[in-house]
């Protein structure tokens, strides 16, 4: 038990290991939603996943939450907008996008998210940026778009936008601007405002689960989406998150919302080892490009 702490101890302080295993778990996530299709409805997919965070959390962590309600309770506008942003429209948005455009979009869209990040660091906390920052988010993004097109850059000129495209840039708005409020949580641990988060996802995801119900448009889940449902409420839902706030914690948004461009280059290596794809060059100098470009904005 001894020798179990001390390692979760050490990672917990390790702001890169921790982020690029939320990274990967994201990547996991994207190859998730694609098989999800046909399997469960995007609604009732965001829907319970929540759900199941909310249940494995409740009886863990209920007592903190309860203890330190007042502090998350005098937030409670900023709570609700964090859960809803980041959590419940971001993922409803990735799913409903999954059904109307390419993985290939899907994947050069997700990229956005460390420069909207960035941005909105400029802009509303008057960060100063270096020249190795901008150089390494620009190598970063070259090395997704690299992965994303297949090297073929001829792919690029047959891209165009749908519904499906406009819903994830909206998705992506939606998580740079909860990257950014993490900055601004309440003086709570990570795991009690992760919490109160998933709660928040739970109960906002209801009314849209109620219109894709209305619509006659819902699809139960199969066996193999109850298989997706729990590693998606597991991994990328549960322990991804807290990974991305304690990540957060130590580093700043800026500098976390950056490890975002790995979650495109660990979606086509996932899709490599589980569904069979081939492996080729541009998926490992898609990797070179990404690591490289965080370690020159890590320099300084």
């Amino acid at each position: 038990m001894k020798i179990l702490q001390s390692l979760w101890k050490g990672l917990w302080g390790q702001a890169y290991l921790l982020l690029i295993l939320t990274t990967l778990m994201w990547g996991g996530n994207a190859i998730a939603g694609r098989l999800a299709v046909g399997e469960v409805s995007p609604m009732l997919l965001t829907c319970i996943r929540w759900a199941i965070v909310a249940i494995i959390l409740g009886p863990l962590v209920g007592r903190q939450v309860v203890s330190e309600w007042p502090q998350i309770g005098s937030r409670w506008l900023y709570t609700i907008l964090m859960g809803s942003s980041g959590f419940t429209a971001f993922n409803a948005l990735f799913y409903a996008a999954a059904y109307h455009t390419s993985a290939v979009n899907l994947t050069i869209f997700q990229g956005s998210i460390p420069v909207l990040v960035l941005i909105g660091t400029i802009l509303f906390f008057g960060a100063r940026v270096i020249p190795l920052q901008i150089l390494g988010m620009i190598v970063t993004i070259l090395g997704v778009v690299l992965v994303s097109v297949k090297a073929d850059l001829e792919v690029l000129k047959t891209l165009a936008l749908n519904i499906g495209d406009v819903w994830m840039l909206i998705a992506c708005v939606f998580y740079a601007g909860y990257t950014l409020g993490l900055r601004r949580r309440p003086p709570v641990s990570g795991l009690v405002f992760f919490t109160a988060l998933a709660g928040v996802a739970f109960l906002t995801s209801l009314p849209l689960l109620a219109i894709e119900i209305a619509q006659g448009a819902v699809q139960w889940p199969s066996l193999k989406g109850w298989l997706i449902l729990l590693y998606i409420g597991l991994f990328p839902s549960l322990i991804s998150q807290i990974f991305f706030i304690r990540g957060v914690e130590l580093i700043g948004p800026a500098r976390a919302g950056l490890f975002v461009n790995l979650v495109p280059v660990f979606g086509a290596l996932l899709a490599v080892l589980l569904l069979g794809e081939p492996f080729a060059y541009y998926h490992a100098l898609g990797l070179f490009l990404v690591l490289g470009g965080i370690w020159l904005a890590e320099r300084k």
